[in-house]
């Protein structure tokens, strides 16, 4: 194996190229995996918007990240993908404070909860992890779109591989598995990918869509775990996760790697996906269904009210 080979299958935090005049926002960035992405972009020289829902977490992040990279340019905005009124209202701010962004990373998002509604009524996973994201990519791509080499970055999860999209029940109201419901919106994260790629390449412009994933990581989200799970989750935890650092490098790789084009998919290199380095993946047959794709985007744009300019 090459040198070079042997450097792309071991791609680092160490790789990110300096990102000095770039601005990125980064959803759900007080902890975890947005937590770590945004460190290290800011630790570059990005300037990073911190969205998250709540704004003393996010502002604790801020101080973290500062204390560890002086000089980092950091910021907040309020953000609660699960009311789409909010993220109007955080659409708004953004572009009024930032004409041109380079980076959009939509990483938020909620795994296993007992059955719940959003603020519109649409089921808690569908609603915060792919509708939130679709409508604040929609309100401000266009702050995007005139950057050249701007990128969208959505982070999936090796649990899209037993999603399907239940066209007839979107919002589990005839049925509710919490980890049926969360398949499904991850497949969603990448079918929005894929579709928002396709669109950008008819429109001939230089964003690119990409996905990511983190393979088996440990952050906040195993909290909705069943009572057995979090009590041995320290113990045998670590043979099927990494850290939350580690599993950010496939987003980060997505965001910045110079070779990295649109539609791509990003996740650890590991057995099964579940740990290791970055590197190009595959996602399943059902992801790449273009008629499913397109009935997504539609009825995602009447669930939301959204309108794209792509």
């Amino acid at each position: 194996m090459t040198p070079t080979a042997t450097r792309a299958r071991r791609w680092t935090a160490a790789d990110v190229p300096d990102q000095t005049g770039r601005v990125a926002v980064i959803t759900g960035a007080n902890t975890g995996l947005g937590y770590e992405t945004a460190h290290v972009l800011a630790a570059r020289g990005a300037t990073v918007v911190l969205a998250c829902r709540d704004p003393r977490r996010a502002a604790d992040a801020v101080s973290r990240i500062e204390a560890a990279a002086p000089g980092a340019r950091v910021q907040t905005l309020a953000l609660d993908l699960s009311d789409l009124a909010a993220v109007r209202a955080a659409a708004a701010e953004l572009r009024e404070r930032h004409p041109e962004v380079d980076l959009l990373v939509n990483n938020a998002g909620v795994m296993w909860p007992p059955r719940s509604t959003t603020a519109d009524g649409f089921e808690l996973q569908f609603g915060t992890n792919h509708l939130g994201h679709f409508a604040f990519t929609g309100l401000v791509l266009d702050r995007l779109l005139p950057v050249a080499g701007s990128r969208v970055v959505t982070v999936s999860s090796i649990g899209h591989r037993s999603g399907r999209i239940d066209f007839d029940d979107l919002q589990s109201e005839r049925g509710y598995g919490r980890h049926r419901a969360y398949a499904q919106s991850k497949l969603a994260n990448l079918m929005f990918t894929y579709e928002l790629q396709r669109r950008l390449e008819v429109a001939g412009v230089d964003t690119a869509a990409v996905a990511a994933h983190p393979g088996g990581s440990a952050t906040e989200l195993v909290r909705n775990s069943p009572p057995l799970i979090r009590a041995l989750f320290p113990v045998v935890g670590p043979l099927f996760s990494q850290s939350a650092a580690q599993g950010a490098l496939p987003t980060l790789r997505a965001a910045t790697d110079p070779d990295v084009r649109g539609g791509e998919y990003y996740g650890p290199d590991g057995l099964g996906e579940v740990k290791g380095h970055p590197r190009r993946v595959a996602s399943s047959a059902r992801s790449h269904d273009k008629l499913a794709q397109r009935r997504l985007w539609q009825e995602s744009l009447q669930l939301t009210g959204v309108s794209y300019p792509v």
